[in-house]
């Protein structure tokens, strides 16, 4: 990197890709738990990641290669996709033909900044079907944030 550039963290990165696909929203929010706590349970496509996003059922993992990901998703109402993309400490970028999913995180002083977005794509464009995307990522976020709570309890 040149003394003039400056480096973007993984939100600031998922920001300027959000800007970028017309229609996509990004919900950002504070978990006051470290990074590594959050984005245990963020990264966990095979597991928690089911849990806290709400249009997901199951996700399986079918290949990984250094920080390339390909999986299976299969969505509350049925519908399937093949997913493409990155994984890699806070950050992951998935997408099939008709599906987007990004996640970012970064530690910040009050615990672990968060941001999503995603949403069905419009086939042949950078463009995302916006009706109840961000009410379903803001449902994601809460989600997440119980489960990030729930994993810090110790058991009874």
């Amino acid at each position: 990197m040149n003394s003039g550039e400056t480096a973007l963290d993984e939100v600031a990165r998922l920001r300027v890709m959000v800007a970028a696909v017309r229609g996509a929203p990004l919900v950002e929010g504070v978990i006051p738990v470290p990074l590594d706590e959050v984005w245990a349970v963020m990264s966990d496509l095979e597991g928690e990641f089911g849990r806290f996003q709400p249009d997901m059922r199951r996700v399986r993992v079918l290949r990984v290669e250094g920080d390339r990901v390909e999986a299976l998703a299969r969505s509350r109402y049925g519908l399937r996709a093949r997913l493409q993309g990155v994984l890699r400490p806070g950050w992951c970028w998935l997408q099939s033909r008709f599906l987007v999913i990004g996640m970012a995180a970064v530690a910040v002083p009050e615990g672990t900044l968060v941001a999503l977005t995603g949403g069905v794509r419009v086939p042949g464009r950078a463009a995302l079907v916006p009706f109840g995307a961000r009410a379903e990522l803001t449902e994601a976020l809460r989600r997440l944030e119980g489960l990030v709570a729930a994993a810090r309890r110790p058991a009874p």
